[in-house]
């Protein structure tokens, strides 16, 4: 419990108001209800949140130490009240969610404390009593992949040390299989094959450029694909990455002469439909070890995909995904 008393400068404000600005991370759904349930209370008794604060009155708190620290990275899950997570599967080593499109994964895409998703599955543990940060020296619970901003799909946390080291390496060591579902415009031919070529990375334009023949600073890609379905110049397509680059299946469709639908940065946008975000989606994941997987050994062959695709719902409402 912390006890705070109010100055010259800080009487007449309204609690909740005060309470923003004395206690930054807490949100203020959190706040309004630990008035509610009398967590905060105003010279010993009950208090409301539109009260005005008068010189000399004494707040009492009774709030986790940690709602006191200055909003950092490394703390912005606090300000998360209601995680919102749509999860795909979940033990006590890991967690499988679905992002959805719009959602930047870490701080450093552009978003700000509390809105990203690994804000969100921070606070869940939290909340859950899984994490506790004050009991940990260093590990906090971190994403295993990365997916862009604009794409949505399944992205793996891990709860602890060893989950993060084994995945991390069973990622490098290609012992995973995702699968992406993409709309692109036309039908590629053949309908089912591989696009293949050499990827460059322009930080600064944050943008990816695709060659055929080798360049300097450029990486090998793959990108394996399946068409679906195909309907009125648009087809729906599986892929499956090789490599992992950065835009990798965006650049490569554009570079193929089919850009993915709602594209922005690689493809024409199309005026006849309408889309904010390309239309990408990591939809299904496999684990498949070839090697010793420790305490995550017992994943080895399962499959997790998500409840569905909108996009593919959307334009493709007839044809079945497996």
């Amino acid at each position: 419990m912390k006890e705070l008393t109010i100055g010259a400068n800080d009487a007449n404000q309204r609690l909740d108001r005060f309470l923003a600005k004395a206690v930054p991370l807490l949100p203020a759904s959190l706040a309004q209800k630990y008035i509610r349930i009398k967590r905060i209370k105003c010279n010993g008794t009950r208090a409301e949140r539109d009260q005005r604060l008068q010189e000399g009155d004494v707040l009492q708190l009774y709030i986790n130490d940690e709602f006191f620290d200055k909003p950092r990275e490394d703390n912005a899950y606090l300000t998360v009240a209601t995680p919102k997570l749509t999860v795909v599967y979940e033990d006590e080593n890991i967690i499988l969610v679905d992002k959805r499109p719009g959602l930047a994964v870490h701080p450093h895409d552009g978003a700000e404390y509390g809105r990203t998703l690994i804000d969100h599955i921070q606070a869940y543990l939290y909340q859950k009593r899984e994490w506790s940060p004050r009991g940990e020296n260093a590990f906090v619970p971190a994403l295993c992949n990365r997916i862009d901003r604009n794409t949505g799909g399944i992205v793996i946390a891990a709860k602890n040390a060893e989950t993060l080291r084994i995945i991390n390496q069973k990622i490098k060591d290609r012992e995973m299989d995702k699968r992406y579902l993409a709309i692109v415009e036309g039908t590629p031919k053949p309908t089912k094959g591989s696009l293949k070529g050499y990827l460059f990375k322009d930080a600064k334009k944050n943008r990816v450029f695709v060659t055929d023949v080798p360049q300097t600073g450029a990486k090998s890609c793959q990108t394996n694909y399946q068409v679906i379905a195909s309907n009125q110049g648009l087809s729906l397509v599986e892929c499956a990455l090789i490599t992992g680059r950065t835009h990798q299946i965006r650049a490569q469709f554009a570079h193929a002469g089919h850009p993915l639908l709602g594209d922005g940065k690689y493809g024409k946008l199309n005026k006849n439909y309408d889309r904010n975000f390309q239309a990408l989606y990591s939809y299904k994941l496999t684990f498949q070890f070839s090697t010793d997987a420790g305490i995550l050994s017992y994943l080895d062959g399962k499959t997790f995909q998500v409840d569905k695709v909108e996009f593919a719902e959307e334009y493709f409402p007839n044809t079945k995904i497996k």
